[in-house]
């Protein structure tokens, strides 16, 4: 391992040229762990991504390809040759004496084959990016299938007889269809010359159209082969392209060659795969591959819970029947119009064949489970052949009324069809199967009612989910998942009940009822779920669309939640990682909703700093609670955690993105004008830095920074009509000026002066209400005896004119930064958070609203007058007539 390591960290190519020479002249044994050693690094080396390191990856293949891939080729000879003389002189001692020798050579080929397949895949560019022939790809991929035809029939003979040359024959078998799937999936192109692709895409439909016995027997080699077949159909490089040639052929471009690529694949797939083939597979994935045999039956009467998970949860690439549904699913997508009437008539003969009625396991009624399972898979264009409310009212609701044992099987893939045709299922058949999927939800066996759980979820969550058909279903529907739970085992069952259970929260408004079974339920839950940290993610997620639906009445659940809460908020927790998005969405809701603060909740605060101090992931919910906060805990808030509100704010803005700041913003706003006179001081440090942001240029062509710059010039220009000294006093103090030097702003007038020219020139920039602050503030700054403010006297008062004549009445754009989303979405207006309604009272109560800006501006007029005298006088005859009358209009003088 610690030559392993140097390789990896100072590696050179040289030191694999190096290695090659050692293997010329090493022993089995050695060389079997050289090359160990050389895959172990090679797997090591070809996993960064730097350009330079790809160079050497490349550099290292051209050492290395030549010599491995005829010492391979000179093993599997070997290897033929000891298997044939191993087959041809059973119980010989002479020949097992040298089985060790054998199975040494096997293992060092398998090492090498793997090392090919790392030279092939990381020392070459993928070919569907440079569009270059890899020639190693031809050279390789046929004779690595050949490989595997002369192994096969060795799979059968030594599996008793060998069993440790029966492991190698499955590995190498295996291998060798991995190491084929990998080159078509690298490169493509170079794959799908006839060369290569005809004989592999043939091998491999032939091993699943018509294998023989000992290969049927060998499940992995088949689903490889499945793997295969389905990674050329759904290889984007091998679809046709639809678009013309270029007309210029003197000057091929990139993107032609990659057209011409595709069309002559295509072509090639088109002759290897006519249509009496594809129907050919088609039938024989649902008649053969889908169809239950005796060792699956067995196995789901022995653990219907883990034989539920085993079909339909697994990764397709391991069980032989999940491969083949994968494998039909992309066939159908590929070939749909050729195939629906295919599976249509197959479905129907099916139906046929096995009445409602039956109830003995017979091939009839295994073909009926597998037509089904081939129906529901591909229903958005079954649709068109087949009318679901006739297939359900004549066949499937008669199959879920009758409770024979043996029905399960059917039960089960009429559950999965109720879920897949969801879209097709219209008003006067929701009721009807919401009912059926309840009475699944409740029957004998846990691979059924699994699989209702999770159709059930997909109705509920569907847009045309119709409440009023389901709402009587509820309490049924409720306690049926509840008993689900505690008689489920596996966490993975767990996490599903508690999913429908979440969706059915989110979606309902029957909730109330059964809040107290509800909070023993996750109270239960969360007890058990210590250390499954994707079950209590889950239980997160269904406990915030719980407080959602509770409303007001959340805080009746406190006693359940706020622990939980509490745990997942903790940054020094074990699974903080995994539990702090979900925990803060969830803190969030219960700010949110709750009428009023608890002292509970108001000793979490401190925490949100504390999340923040360490990254700003979760910057926009942290926004989002600290405005609820300020919302809900008002003065008594504010008095405890001002310090923390402090250096929240300070250690958000500058160091935040344009977006960030713009969300933070609405929150320091809301701030001050709820405490206009206590606020400004306790923040002076992120004021500082919107004075910074304001006065900064580079914001003209960027419209973030424009946002940014108006909404805090807004913010200014609130403390300059609510608290004028504290801004006065602000913009003259010396560490201001220290600040703005630091970031380069040079400042030859006034501070003030200069937050009055971005209130001139944003002004266009904000909503109408800070409009209505703009006009405010600058209406302030004629009182001042300053005479620059002359200079900007016509401005002041053509935008103060605007402003009074354009009007301030828009209060319903003025929105949280959060959007007050997570909570009204599902329950309507109605229902809106105590959050949002407690936002827009205060919004409604913005002393902005109560000011008069025409009475501002004519009083302050009369000040200025007095102020500058003759000066004033002067300043106001260099105004524009037009501009003159229009101000007379607002102020009304005559």
């Amino acid at each position: 391992m610690i030559y392993i390591g140097l390789l990896v960290c100072d590696f050179r190519p040289e030191l694999f040229s190096f290695l090659a020479q050692q293997l010329q002249s090493a022993d089995v044994l050695t060389s079997h762990r050289i090359f160990m050693i050389l895959f172990r690094t090679l797997k090591e080396l070809s996993t960064k991504r730097l350009t330079a390191d790809q160079r050497t990856f490349a550099e290292i293949s051209s050492h290395l390809f030549e010599f491995c891939w005829r010492l391979w080729q000179s093993d599997i000879q070997t290897i033929l040759h000891g298997f044939s003389t191993i087959s041809q002189s059973y119980g010989s001692s002479a020949v097992e004496q040298h089985h060790d020798d054998l199975y040494l050579t096997c293992e060092r080929w398998l090492f090498c084959l793997k090392i090919i397949c790392q030279l092939v895949i990381s020392g070459f560019q993928s070919d569907a990016k440079c569009i270059q022939e890899i020639r190693p790809v031809k050279e390789v991929s046929p004779v690595l299938l050949n490989a595997a035809q002369s192994f096969l029939p060795y799979y059968t003979s030594f599996q008793s007889r060998h069993p440790k040359f029966w492991d190698f024959i499955k590995k190498a078998c295996t291998k060798l269809m991995k190491v084929l799937v990998a080159i078509q999936q690298r490169h493509p192109y170079s794959f799908g010359d006839t060369c290569v692709l005809q004989p592999v895409l043939n091998f491999c439909l032939n091993k699943i159209t018509d294998p023989e016995p000992d290969v049927l027997s060998f499940a992995q080699f088949l689903i490889k082969c499945m793997v295969m077949v389905k990674s050329v159909l759904e290889c984007k490089e091998y679809k046709p392209s639809l678009t013309g040639r270029v007309m210029d052929e003197n000057s091929v471009t990139l993107e032609q060659m990659k057209k011409n690529n595709s069309n002559a694949v295509a072509g090639v797939l088109t002759s290897l795969l006519p249509k009496e083939r594809i129907v050919l597979l088609c039938n024989i994935l649902i008649r053969r591959y889908f169809v239950l045999n005796s060792s699956d039956l067995e196995e789901w009467y022995e653990n219907s819970e883990a034989f539920h998970h085993e079909q339909d949860m697994v990764q397709w690439t391991e069980k032989l029947r999940p491969c083949a549904e994968a494998l039909y699913i992309v066939l159908f997508e590929n070939h749909s119009q050729l195939l629906a009437p295919i599976v249509v008539s197959i479905l129907q003969e099916a139906m046929n064949g096995c009445p409602t009625s039956v109830t003995e396991i017979t091939p009839g009624l295994l073909l009926k489970n597998a037509a089904y399972g081939a129906a529901a898979y591909v229903y958005y264009e079954l649709s068109n052949y087949l009318s679901f409310k006739d297939w359900f009212d004549g066949a499937l609701s008669l199959e879920l009324s009758n409770d024979h044992p043996n029905m399960r099987i059917i039960h089960r893939k009429v559950a999965l069809i109720l879920g897949q045709w969801v879209s097709e299922i219209k008003n006067d058949t929701k009721r009807p199967v919401y009912c059926a999927l309840i009475r699944l939800l409740q029957d004998k066996d846990l691979s059924v009612r699994l699989a209702a759980c999770r159709s059930l979820c997909l109705h509920v969550e569907d847009a045309s989910f119709s409440e009023k058909d389901f709402s009587d279903l509820l309490p049924v529907c409720w306690v049926s998942c509840f008993n689900l739970v505690k008689e489920v085992q596996e966490f993975d069952s767990k996490v599903q009940v508690l999913n429908l259970i979440s969706v059915l929260l989110g979606h309902v408004n029957e909730v109330i009822p059964y809040a107290n079974n509800l909070m023993q339920f996750f109270q239960m839950v969360w007890e058990e779920s210590s250390g499954e940290s994707l079950l209590q993610i889950q239980l997160l997620i269904a406990l915030r669309n719980f407080v959602v639906a509770l409303g007001y009445q959340s805080p009746s659940c406190y006693a359940m939640l706020l622990p939980i809460l509490q745990k997942g908020i903790d940054i020094n927790g074990p699974d903080e990682l995994n539990l702090l998005e979900d925990s803060m969405l969830l803190w969030e809701a219960t700010i949110s909703h709750a009428p009023t603060m608890v002292p509970q909740l108001l000793a979490y605060f401190p925490c949100l700093v504390e999340i923040l101090e360490r990254n700003f992931d979760q910057l926009q919910v942290a926004v989002d609670i600290t405005e609820g906060y300020i919302i809900l805990g008002g003065r008594e808030f504010l008095s405890m955690h001002a310090s923390s509100v402090a250096r929240l704010l300070d250690l958000i803005v500058g160091n935040v993105n344009d977006r960030g700041v713009l969300s933070t913003l609405p929150v320091i706003d809301i701030l001050i004008q709820c405490f206009p006179t206590e606020v400004p001081p306790l923040i002076s440090s992120t004021l500082q830095k919107l004075v910074v942001i304001c006065l900064c240029g580079g914001d003209d062509k960027d419209p973030s920074k424009t946002a940014v710059k108006a909404s805090s010039a807004a913010i200014l220009a609130r403390i300059w009509v609510m608290n004028t000294n504290y801004l006065a006093q602000l913009t003259s103090e010396p560490s201001l000026s220290s600040l703005l030097q630091q970031t380069g702003v040079a400042i030859e007038d006034n501070i003030l002066l200069c937050l009055v020219d971005i209130w001139l020139d944003k002004v266009d920039n904000v909503s109408s209400h800070q409009k209505k602050t703009f006009g405010l503030a600058l209406s302030i700054i004629l009182t001042l005896r300053l005479p620059q403010v002359l200079d900007k006297l016509d401005q002041i008062l053509s935008v103060c004119t605007s402003v009074i004549l354009g009007g301030t009445d828009d209060l319903s754009e003025e929105v949280s930064s959060g959007d007050a989303m997570s909570s009204s979405r599902i329950h309507g207006e109605d229902s809106l958070p105590s959050k949002e309604l407690r936002r827009r009272q205060i919004k409604l109560s913005d002393p902005i609203n109560q000011l008069s800006l025409e009475n501002s501006v004519r009083e302050n007029l009369q000040t200025c007058s007095a102020l500058h005298g003759e000066s004033f006088n002067s300043a106001m005859a260099r105004m524009h007539p037009a501009s003159f009358a229009q101000l007379k209009q607002a102020l009304k003088m005559p």
